[in-house]
């Protein structure tokens, strides 16, 4: 969960360094650090560390004129040690330097024999032990991809390292196994870093490395290979993205802007069906068709927001293809001992396809025996892609804030995908019901971009629920898991501690929280439920709750005292989800700058977990 950059080029490369930060800091903000090489003879070594964001780092910077041909730098969110400077990367053991994404798992053991060695430690980093056995590794291993090759191999648990050294001026050693890491090449110079958006300044020219891989990058080329010295070839492939799909533009937060493009993510996504007549399974590979005839039924394995999606699709897959279908939080499944079924789909979710819970879970259901799996993933070249049979890649586009949206609901279009291209192989889909979701499906973005219509009235909800220190969200069916996201959402970005229950939990024990300082937000579809629901609204009311629904057009819900209606424009039954929680989404953005918290950076989240 920090992010890592590292140059060698022709000219000055801090700038590049430095703006390579600015794109990771999603992924770590605490403190931020670089190294670079250079002086008269290009092999001193100097470090600059900061607390805070990647801004307090370029002031140093800048107010010293630093410039260098190499050099690595870093963005972190702590794991071991407080946000400090001692405690920011890179890290140094007697002019060598090392940056690094991930946490060593048997670095106490390694500490206490470097210690004994004589190395003295002056941070609480497990990152510190890499430096320190690198620079021991050097004693026997006089070049410098041996040593980090011997390091490597003593290492446990995930890593993406950079390491520069005095004395070698003309290249930087990198490796990975278990967290990402992608190099660049440009004309001008060679690069690295933990994503592509932090290299999009300079190149689209990017080549994905696996795990046990390294990699030697000079000026004008770059060695890969595996740890044990096997040269390997690895493919370049040209990001499609832009630097301009990363910048904020004219909106002024992240947050805000990934709301309001879900029209175009949706769109992207379900680009496929703009002429088609019918729905595929090849939308999700070319085995697809056989993979869904026969298996029996489905697991969805995720984290957090992504874990939400799969608790949507459970009801779709066993409403509309009847297929059983269990929904995992990756960071438990990985670590039970579940009933194997071979017929299962494995099915994971995650924006970034590199999150270490679901990319472990995932090859833990794989080691069951459970070989049939999908991806349904943000990033083409992620782990969690690469790791799986089948995938459907979500084209939502770059998501740099930390409370994900349009990630989310590309993600419930693609699962909508699923449930109806299984449904069809398994014979629980009329050709009637087809044509009705392909024209539903079609018609999303623009049902979307109605929804972001009501902002105003939803800023009007913030304003009160800024004051407001709790709140308890209520959903029935397939929108209690947008309950959930909803509450997720508010606590994450305005720090308001939110609940959410199935409504017809609420007189099993949620009641006794209402009173009039308790703000009850309804998700009210106009389905089935409906009538229960405000059931459970009168309860709400009759114990002096304020209550605040999203309601469906037709629901016949009307406002008054403590009752605060928004009425949505239209009933959109099956998909009903990807809109609702779009008022969900603008509602936590709105209370947080009311409050005045950050919203594309909150306290203690970073946005790639890539750690467990």
């Amino acid at each position: 969960m920090c992010g890592i950059v590292a140059a060698i080029a022709g000219q000055n490369i801090v700038p590049v360094l430095l703006e390579g930060l600015r794109k990771l800091e999603y992924r770590g903000y605490d403190s931020a650090g670089l190294a670079v090489l250079n002086g008269a003879q290009g092999t001193q070594l100097r470090r600059l560390r900061a607390v805070g964001r990647v801004a307090e780092l370029a002031a140093q910077a800048d107010e010293q004129k630093l410039d260098a041909a190499i050099g690595i730098a870093h963005t972190r969110w702590a794991t071991h040690g407080v946000p400090s400077e001692r405690n920011a990367h890179p890290h140094i053991s007697d002019g060598l330097a090392v940056v690094h994404n991930g946490i060593i798992e048997n670095f106490e053991p390694l500490r206490a024999r470097l210690t004994g060695l004589g190395y003295t430690f002056t941070s609480e980093t497990d990152t510190e032990v890499i430096a320190h056995l690198v620079r021991h590794h050097l004693k026997n291993h006089p070049d410098l991809v041996d040593a980090v090759r011997a390091t490597c191999g003593e290492l446990i648990g995930a890593y993406a390292i950079a390491i520069v050294t005095e004395g070698e001026d003309s290249r930087v050693v990198v490796a990975r196994h278990g967290s990402p890491l992608v190099l660049g090449q440009s004309d001008s110079g060679n690069y690295a870093a933990s994503d592509t958006s932090a290299l999009l300044q300079v190149t689209r020219n990017m080549i994905y490395l696996e795990d046990g891989d390294m990699a030697e990058l000079t000026r004008d080329a770059m060695r890969i290979m595996r740890l044990d010295g096997t040269p390997v070839a690895r493919p370049v492939q040209v990001s499609q993205l832009s630097a301009d799909a990363v910048e904020l533009g004219s909106y002024r937060h992240y947050m805000q802007k990934e709301i309001f493009e879900q029209p175009a993510a949706l769109s992207n996504t379900l680009e496929m069906l703009a002429q088609a007549r019918s729905i595929t399974p090849n939308l999700f590979g070319v085995e697809a068709d056989n993979v869904f005839r026969s298996v029996r039924r489905v697991l969805v394995l995720a984290c957090g927001t992504s874990f939400h999606a799969g608790l949507v699709a459970r009801y779709w897959l066993e409403d509309i293809a009847g297929i059983e279908c269990t929904v995992e939080i990756a960071s438990e499944y990985r670590y039970r001992k579940p009933v194997a079924d071979p017929d299962t789909l494995v099915v994971t979710i995650s924006q970034s396809g590199e999150t270490a819970d679901t990319l472990a879970a995932l090859k833990y259901a794989k080691s069951l025996g459970m070989t049939r799996t999908l991806a349904i993933c943000n990033v083409p070249e992620s782990a969690i892609v690469r790791e799986s049979s089948l995938r459907f890649i979500t084209r939502a586009g770059p998501e740099i804030g930390v409370a994900s949206t349009k990630a989310y609901t590309t993600q419930l279009a693609a699962l909508a995908l699923l449930t109806l291209a299984m449904a069809k192989t398994r014979g629980t889909l009329s050709v009637a019901q087809e044509e009705k979701y392909l024209g539903a499906l079609r018609h999303l973005p623009g049902a979307v971009t109605r929804v972001l219509e009501l902002e105003p009235q939803i800023q009007a909800w913030a304003e009160r629920f800024a004051m407001k220190h709790h709140a308890l969200f209520l959903g029935r069916g397939q929108h209690y898991p947008i309950a959930l996201e909803g509450a997720l959402k508010l606590k994450e970005i305005s720090y308001i501690h939110a609940e959410a229950y199935p409504a017809g939990e609420l007189k099993h024990g949620p009641l006794a929280l209402v009173d009039r300082d308790m703000p009850v937000i309804a998700i009210a579809p106009n389905d089935a439920l409906i009538e229960k629901l405000k059931s459970n609204i009168q309860e709400v009311r009759a114990r002096g709750g304020e209550l605040y629904v999203i309601a469906d057009a037709g629901t016949e819900m009307a406002e008054g005292e403590g009752v605060h209606i928004l009425n949505m424009p239209e009933n959109y039954g099956l998909l009903s989800p990807v809109l609702h929680v779009v008022p969900l989404q603008l509602l936590a953005y709105h209370a947080a700058l009311v409050k005045g918290t950050d919203v594309d950076k909150p306290r203690n989240l970073a946005k790639s977990v890539t750690v467990e």
